[in-house]
């Protein structure tokens, strides 16, 4: 029996590497990249629809992936991480150059500036 897939699609995948620019989103590393889920996934991989939704996902190199995970202050204060019941199209993400951006589902990045309009 086949193992139910519970992760992002590769169409999705693609989506966050180009809005992403290829580069991770904390040091702008392009090597060891992986997709990850600022809102946990949980055991077993999460039911709700838009868990695995680009607004949901980042690129991060391995390093940094872990850094989120062991700096969990920072990387929710930087948008890298978001808690339940807050959902990620709601919450700021920094990247690299320090700007910040409000996330869409469709993969669309927008800075706060022009979300507030």
């Amino acid at each position: 029996m086949a193992r139910r897939r519970t992760g992002p699609t590769d169409v999705v995948k693609a989506i966050v590497y180009d809005r992403d620019g290829g580069a991770c989103v904390r040091c702008g590393s392009s090597r060891d990249l992986t997709v990850h889920h600022r809102v946990n996934r949980g055991m077993g991989g999460a039911r709700e629809p838009w868990i695995n939704q680009a607004h949901n996902l980042l690129l991060a190199c391995t390093v940094c992936n872990g850094w989120f995970e062991d700096n969990p202050r920072e990387s929710y204060e930087a948008g890298w991480k978001v808690r339940r019941p807050q959902l990620p199209d709601t919450v700021e993400v920094r990247y690299p150059d320090g700007s910040l951006y409000v996330l869409s589902p469709e993969g669309v990045r927008t800075t706060t500036v022009e979300a507030a309009r």
